[in-house]
């Protein structure tokens, strides 16, 4: 595979290199050279912007929900989707420190078009876990294998222990059926996996009030799970159609974040945390916001030096917030400057403290659209101006990372 990286304020920089064609459509060998020239040229005149420290990277493949992870000796993990909408499959690849390409793929899913990327928010997740296993989780497609209860299943695969290929998936589903919003995987250093979706159980009420948070947790390293168990410790429903999310931090505390659905109006986002491997959830914060209609809204948890970084939508707007891992103090919420609909937020830290938030813009059912970015610096403040550009597929989100020097990258 090739991946493909650029500066994102290469091509507004450098159109009078390329006489006002972009540099993408001259010779190859200029692609791979200006770009170079451009930063020399920026560095040695001081006319270095904030931008510049954020690249593009495009998912191997033509894939689209890419799902980007850094383990601890630098490698980036990366998961796509390809194929059918309602029938589709999951890829890995990985890169490591220095290597100029990434790997050959791997295919996920044993069972040909059992992922799907309708809706945006039901593709697959990924975790890393004890020694770096990959583990990851995804609402059934229609080519999945065919399950006992009603509704879609949700599929679990686990890398084996060569690391040559995934394991067969499993649907964790026992009792909580009704999967529609899309599940998330979590796994910790010690070896706990947790795969989580929001479903009811029979007998539970009727409509999203009657839907809850449910939990199957493995205590071996993906190899068992548990019965799933509700996790929300107080009725709060749940928005049938919104995604969630789920991590587990470096001391293996766990966080789930998704978005309730009572009364069918208080669809507040619910961050739920865990301190006892996955069991008596606390309730850390909720962020309100009353409306009658599903959003179809993603969430995004990540680590940083100073706590767990957690990013929602919110009446069209997104935020994020630092959780203090020893208090579970929850940060005011930060928003980046602007107005425009903004929609499925990814916030990741690098070790200077500084934030990147992504998001993407004109996305919707059936609809693509751009990705845009904001810095921030350790207290929260704006850096720089908010970073545009960069199309996003048709069912597709952004993902990123950062890299060892500071800088980030965001995978369209």
């Amino acid at each position: 595979m090739h991946p493909h990286t650029s500066e994102t304020n290469i091509e507004r920089q450098s159109s009078a290199l390329c006489d006002g064609t972009p540099c993408r459509r001259l010779p190859k060998v200029f692609n791979r050279v200006a770009p170079v020239l451009l930063i020399a040229l920026l560095a040695l005149t001081g006319a270095t912007t904030e931008s510049a420290r954020v690249q593009f990277l495009t998912t191997p493949d033509d894939g689209i929900q890419p799902q980007a992870t850094v383990d601890d000796e630098g490698a980036v993990h990366l998961t796509y989707f390809k194929g059918d909408p309602k029938a589709g499959d999951i890829f890995y690849v990985y890169q490591k420190p220095g290597q100029p390409e990434f790997s050959k793929p791997i295919q996920v899913n044993s069972h040909s078009g059992s992922a799907i990327a309708i809706g945006t928010i039901r593709g697959a997740q990924m975790a890393l876990g004890k020694n770096g296993r990959v583990h990851v989780a995804w609402n059934g497609g229609s080519g999945a294998a065919a399950v006992p209860h009603e509704g879609a299943p949700m599929l679990y695969a686990r890398m084996n222990d060569a690391s040559t290929a995934f394991e067969p998936e499993r649907d964790l589903i026992n009792d909580a059926v009704g999967l529609d919003g899309g599940g998330s995987v979590a796994a910790d250093r010690q070896g706990n996996v947790y795969v989580t979706w929001h479903g009811r159980q029979p007998g539970s009420e009727e409509g999203e009030a009657g839907r809850a948070v449910f939990i199957a947790r493995s205590t071996d390293d993906g190899k068992t799970f548990t019965r799933e168990a509700q996790a929300n410790p107080k009725p709060t429903g749940a928005c049938g159609c919104c995604g969630m999310r789920a991590f587990a931090d470096r001391k293996g505390a766990l966080y789930l974040l998704y978005r309730a659905a009572s009364e069918k109006v208080n669809r507040d986002v619910v961050l739920l945390v865990s301190r006892k491997n996955g069991k008596d959830f606390e309730t850390a914060n909720a962020h309100r916001w009353k409306i009658s209609t599903c959003p179809m809204s993603s969430a995004f948890l990540s680590e940083t030096r100073d706590g767990t970084l957690a990013a929602w939508e919110t009446d069209g707007q997104v935020f994020y917030a630092v959780v203090n891992p020893k208090t579970l103090q929850v940060s005011k919420p930060i928003a980046p400057p602007g107005l425009e609909k903004r929609k499925h937020p990814v916030v990741i830290g690098n070790a200077k403290g500084e934030t990147l938030m992504v998001w993407t813009e004109g996305t919707g059912w059936q609809k693509g659209g751009s990705v845009s970015w904001q810095l921030f610096d350790k207290g929260g403040k704006a850096i720089g101006e908010t970073g545009r550009g960069g199309a996003v597929k048709v069912w597709s989100l952004v993902s990123a990372y950062a890299k060892p020097d500071g800088n980030f990258v965001i995978v369209l």
